[in-house]
């Protein structure tokens, strides 16, 4: 097969997938810049708007679940186009909110469908390339998911000065239809699994709901309610403790997430990669933004501008490091990606109020680079070493725990910054917690595949092979 480049079909199914998985991306970071803007609205206070962001997160983690177990029992195609109509009606009912509890309430809407749609871009451009092609379009995926979180607020502060906070949800609007209208024709159907399993509704009640307690409870920590974080947080500790005994115990109904996946050496340290990858990007971009407005005195606008060199180093990381995971496997250069993500995070333990934009701007390109390095390759070796029958289950682990590295990341940034005598400071105590945490990352690619072993004449034996690979 030649993985040198994508036949016409599956750069077909890449763009039109892409599309549609780009609103989720962008929303979930759009809004941020509007928390002032819709407080002033809304007559209300700042931590009540921020449960615009935070019932988004939380509808999407409790969802997640769900389409693995969806995507197996209807196939891919049918999910995907649901969660399309329901994001793009969301985004519709945002627009007309009338007050606050209206808008709260649509962005849950909004997050069940990108519930729906994130975790099938992975499933449905996974299937579609094949474990051959898997870090090339894994490391494509990662440019836009890379870039997500950068345009994300420089997009919101563009159309919020320009048209209005309810141009940020309309604008989904005609990029939904074109997506629903083209994945018609493009996103193949995918016949449902022959032995789907029945939905594990106690699972469901369980993982879902546990993990949005936990996210909860990172989403308090930083807040006025912090003295009631531990609430939450042992709430979602109870329910995903039940979860467990119970997916390893029940045999009547298979568990909507097999924990025996972590079973799988390369499986867990691609999930755990991963978890630790959505720690250090989210902190990161969260405190550099403090960083320029507070210590600079730049405006929200500027600030989101000068952490793109973030998004625009692991953009043009990904597809490279991708594509050479295919050739030479993951562990190499996955770890190299974490080690030079180490070497340009440190030196930011040294800025200071007057150090010029330009060298923390080099300094998060770098970094940015490094982390593309790592994470392209590593969400490559997911998809390579599993079955197909488990890449859905796969890619909800990944996606709920990478979500969940990222609001914890968010949490201790914010408590670090909080805490700490000024900006400076807590830039300086905030970048050795991101360096430990890519360091941590290094230290677990030893678990990753390494160069992959060359097609075998005889196919019993390459699929032996691959067993023990996985």
């Amino acid at each position: 097969m030649n993985t040198d480049a994508f036949d016409p079909a599956l750069r077909r199914l890449i763009a039109v997938v892409l599309l549609g998985g780009i609103m989720g991306i962008l929303d979930a970071t759009m809004v941020s810049v509007a928390a002032d803007r819709l407080a002033r609205e809304f007559g209300s206070t700042l931590s009540a708007v921020g449960w615009v962001s935070t019932g988004y997160l939380l509808a999407l983690t409790v969802t997640v679940p769900v389409t693995a177990w969806a995507a197996g029992r209807f196939g891919s195609r049918r999910p995907w186009l649901v969660g399309l109509v329901l994001f793009v009606a969301g985004s519709l009912a945002c627009s007309a909110a009338g007050n606050l509890a209206q808008l709260v309430a649509f962005r849950i809407v909004q997050g069940v469908g990108a519930g729906i749609l994130d975790p099938l871009v992975m499933v449905i451009l996974a299937r579609g390339a094949g474990p051959a092609r898997a870090g090339r379009v894994m490391g494509i995926m990662g440019v836009v998911l890379s870039l997500g979180p950068v345009i994300g607020p420089a997009v919101g502060g563009l159309v919020l000065d320009g048209l209005g906070w309810r141009w940020m949800f309309l604008i989904n609007l005609p990029i939904g239809a074109v997506a629903f209208l083209l994945a018609l024709r493009v996103v193949p159907r995918d016949e449902p699994d022959a032995d789907a399993r029945r939905l594990d509704l106690p699972g469901l009640v369980l993982l879902g709901p546990g993990f949005a307690a936990v996210l909860l409870g990172l989403s308090r920590v930083a807040g006025p309610d912090r003295a009631d974080a531990w609430v939450p947080f042992a709430a979602g500790a109870v329910l995903l403790a039940g979860y467990g005994v119970r997916a390893l115990t029940v045999r009547r109904t298979p568990p909507l997430l097999d924990l025996r996946l972590f079973t799988r050496s390369a499986f867990s340290a691609s999930v755990a990669i991963m978890s630790l990858s959505g720690l250090v990007t989210f902190g990161m971009l969260f405190l550099l933004p403090l960083y320029y407005q507070q210590a600079h005195g730049h405006g929200a606008r500027v600030a989101g501008l000068l952490i793109a060199p973030v998004g625009l180093g692991a953009s043009l990381a990904m597809p490279f490091a991708g594509r050479l995971s295919d050739r030479v496997g993951s562990r190499a250069l996955a770890r190299c990606g974490a080690l030079l993500a180490v070497a340009a995070i440190v030196p930011m333990a040294w800025l200071g109020a007057r150090t010029p934009e330009v060298w923390s701007g080099l300094a998060a390109f770098a970094a940015g680079i490094g982390m593309g390095l790592m994470a392209a390759p590593t969400m490559g070796a997911l998809y390579r070493t599993l079955p197909p029958e488990l890449v859905a289950q796969g890619s909800s682990a990944l996606y709920m725990l990478n979500q969940l590295g990222g609001s914890l990341g968010i949490a201790a940034v914010a408590v670090i910054m909080q805490r700490s005598d000024g900006a400076v400071p807590g830039v300086h105590h905030g970048v050795w917690l991101l360096a430990g945490g890519l360091l941590a990352a290094a230290a677990i690619t030893v678990l990753l595949p390494g160069r992959p072993a060359p097609p075998s004449a005889n196919p019993r034996a390459e699929r032996a092979t691959e067993a023990q690979v996985s």
